[in-house]
């Protein structure tokens, strides 16, 4: 029902948006992999999860998903369609492009690709969660342990599971290097500059002032 409530709101292109994003995350994935310069932390755990059980990347970040999804139960989590769309959607789309992009580049274009893939990965962020229809299965996560647990920070929580998922990644064989560092010192700012520009703000309802008076004491809902 949540869900639905959500997309009373600019359905089309809330949806149209979530799932460009979700494709071009996959998309962004794909470019890192096949750069052969590093990944991003959970997408390390995916890559070694892949070489140690012989599926496809993609399948291995179907797989975490899901199960990390499991997690929320004990924590109380309400997944939204964003969430259940990020565990499937992504994990074909990087299989799909993985695919269709050539092998054994020249260094000039790998470093293309990690630096595209690098970009398209915070704009495919920004799509998504300007859509604001669930937060992904990782990320939910995090935020879950920490309502749980009020006096552990947001950068703490997201710092440790890192750490772990990077950690058991690279000894599974993933490809942790420069790009795994580029991502982390790069992600958080491009993140804060798209999520701004492709977040749906509601449109103002008819006969609704632009600049309505601030609410009183007397005004003000009685509950939230």
């Amino acid at each position: 029902m949540a869900v639905i409530g959500n997309l009373r709101h600019r359905p089309v292109r809330r949806l149209t948006q979530l799932y460009t994003g979700l494709v071009l995350y996959g998309v962004s994935m794909a470019l890192m992999i096949r750069s052969g310069l590093g990944l991003n932390p959970w997408d390390v755990f995916h890559q070694g999860l892949s070489r140690q059980t012989g599926v496809s990347v993609g399948t291995a970040s179907i797989l975490v998903g899901a199960t990390v999804l499991l997690l929320w139960i004990p924590l109380r989590q309400r997944p939204g369609l964003g969430t259940v769309s990020n565990v499937v959607v992504i994990g074909l789309a990087v299989d799909a492009t993985v695919a269709l992009l050539p092998t054994g580049l020249p260094l000039p274009a790998r470093i293309s690709l990690l630096v595209t893939g690098i970009v398209a990965n915070g704009a495919a962020t920004g799509l998504y969660l300007g859509a604001d229809l669930g937060p992904g299965p990782r990320d939910g996560l995090m935020t879950g342990i920490v309502a749980r647990r009020p006096g552990w920070s947001v950068r703490l929580v997201r710092t440790a599971i890192e750490v772990l998922v990077l950690s058991c990644g690279a000894l599974l064989g993933g490809t942790a290097g420069l790009g795994t560092v580029a991502y982390a010192l790069a992600i958080g700012p491009l993140v804060q500059v798209f999520t701004p520009i492709f977040t749906v703000t509601p449109r103002p309802v008819a006969g609704t002032p632009r600049h309505p008076t601030p609410l009183t004491c007397t005004d003000a809902p009685a509950g939230k």
